[in-house]
């Protein structure tokens, strides 16, 4: 696909992430990053916003950030005597949530019906966002100062987590040598026609998924309730989550039905934000996401 080429040559030594990160948006789902500081999250979003020609806007999420400076405020207009609603920045077809773990939960939950209903309800009226409509937001690891975890319901609304990690030594020494990825994403062009991202997740919504692979992911879903390794399982939304990805990873990789191999390549980003250790209460480690998968019989 053009738009994994053109990401892949702005982020580099990446390909799975990006991968992971389209995958996410042809799903018609929301995508949660999180990583230290600097290493692309933020350049991951603009460059997906630019590549998909998505009318974007970024809300540097701050401790003293107010749910009416991302939904919009209704202003006095003295020319027509009368109230104006003037929309926020989550009036857009992509919304960076930058640090969205910096704002307090009161602020974050003014996402919630966003995310999950596509519209925004203030002061009573309720307006719809555009469509296509995501949110990618990037997170601090929560260890770090000035930080706010984000509540199980609002992590439930990212159909993806994914992490970027350090670079290769060889994408690092080239990153190095091009002085940034700045300059490069600004210079980015659409490469899809507006109509056509509406299209391509109509389709690949509709991609062939046979009865087989539907009790594979109802076993993997039941699997994860009776797994003594998490506090609990993952939800039925979470079960359509995995299917969606699935569905849009096989369309990615040119198959016109989905695999198990497919289940198991975007497994771990859908489900481990939704899984909690019985342990410790943290996000569930890799190694228990590894071992629930291997615990389920492939069809």
């Amino acid at each position: 696909m053009p738009v994994l080429d053109a990401a892949n040559r702005i982020i580099l030594g990446k390909e799975t992430e990006v991968r992971l990160a389209a995958a996410c948006l042809l799903a018609g789902g929301h995508l949660l990053i999180e990583d230290l500081p600097g290493l692309g999250k933020t350049t991951l979003a603009h460059t997906l916003a630019r590549l998909l020609g998505l009318q974007f806007a970024r809300i540097q999420f701050t401790a003293d950030l107010l749910p009416a400076d991302i939904t919009g405020v209704s202003i006095f207009d003295r020319e027509q005597g009368s109230f104006r609603f003037v929309p926020g920045p989550v009036f857009s077809q992509l919304v960076l949530a930058d640090e969205i773990n910096r704002a307090t939960p009161k602020t974050q939950s003014a996402l919630l019906e966003a995310m999950e209903e596509g519209q925004v309800t203030s002061e009573g009226e309720t307006r719809a966002l555009p469509h296509p409509f995501f949110v990618i937001a990037t997170q601090n690891p929560a260890h770090q100062i000035g930080t706010f975890p984000l509540p199980e319901s609002q992590l439930d609304r990212f159909l993806m987590r994914i992490e970027l990690g350090y670079p290769g030594r060889d994408a690092e020494r080239a990153l190095l040598a091009s002085g940034g990825r700045r300059q490069a994403v600004e210079q980015l062009a659409s490469l899809l026609p507006p109509e056509q991202l509406p299209q391509l997740q109509a389709e690949i919504a509709n991609l062939h998924v046979a009865p087989a692979l539907i009790d594979y992911i109802q076993a993997l879903v039941a699997a994860s309730r009776h797994s003594p390794s998490f506090r609990h399982g993952l939800s039925p939304r979470a079960g359509l989550a995995l299917l969606a990805a699935a569905r849009a990873w096989a369309w990615l990789a040119g198959r016109d039905m989905v695999l198990p191999d497919d289940v198991q390549a975007v497994f771990p980003s859908v489900a481990r934000h939704r899984l909690h250790s019985a342990q410790g209460g943290g996000l569930a480690g890799t190694s228990d996401i590894d071992a629930l998968i291997s615990s389920v019989a492939i069809p």
